[in-house]
């Protein structure tokens, strides 16, 4: 894959390398998918708050997201086992990638500002509020020392069926993801014009 000046980052343009990733639910995940864009999204660790805020929108619109020939894709640094009780009511593929092999290709990485950036901070409290109804009525609450540390930073992959990587966003903070509304705009401008980049 191609990758900007030695960052370790992967840049619009490249090429993923074919491989089948396996999801927590047992199905099997072409990487690319023949027939559709795959947006494959890092997240941080199980049970993560500020995760949760974010995949509960993508959730809430997965209709359109699929319409638009999106098949989404979630990564975390966490194991299958510690992912399972988190991700039963999502309605796409969650991957468990514990010593985070996957990270290291995509470069995504793990810094202070996931969590340091004023950016993030509203969300960070957002995410534990709407997420301690769940843990009263018996969902796991998250590890205080979470596989993978608790830094991580999000990065989101659209990737073409031939294995081209459309888009890249690696995030500044734990929270700075591409919202449902921009993975639409991208899916759309890949359809209309596949050859743009």
């Amino acid at each position: 894959m191609a990758r900007n000046g030695g960052s370790g980052r992967i840049r619009a343009g490249a090429t993923v390398t074919r491989r089948q990733l396996t999801a927590v639910s047992g199905e099997t995940i072409p990487i690319p998918d023949a027939d559709r864009l795959v947006h494959l999204q890092f997240r941080r660790f199980a049970g993560c708050p500020v995760c949760n805020l974010h995949l509960r929108s993508v959730a809430a619109r997965h209709g359109e997201i699929a319409a638009a020939g999106v098949r989404e894709v979630v990564v975390f640094h966490s194991s299958a086992e510690a992912l399972r009780p988190h991700t039963e009511e999502l309605p796409f593929e969650v991957v468990a990638d514990p010593d985070k092999r996957l990270y290291r290709e995509f470069g995504v990485e793990s810094a202070s500002r996931a969590l340091l950036d004023p950016r993030v901070w509203g969300r960070v409290v957002y995410g534990v509020l709407r997420d301690l109804g769940p843990v009263l009525r018996g969902r796991p609450s998250p590890s205080f020392v979470p596989e993978g540390g608790r830094l991580g930073l999000p990065a989101d992959f659209l990737i073409a069926a031939d294995g081209r990587v459309v888009a890249v966003k690696y995030g500044d903070h734990a929270y700075d993801q591409w919202p449902v509304d921009e993975i639409l705009a991208l899916a759309r401008a890949e359809r209309e014009d596949p050859a743009r980049i």
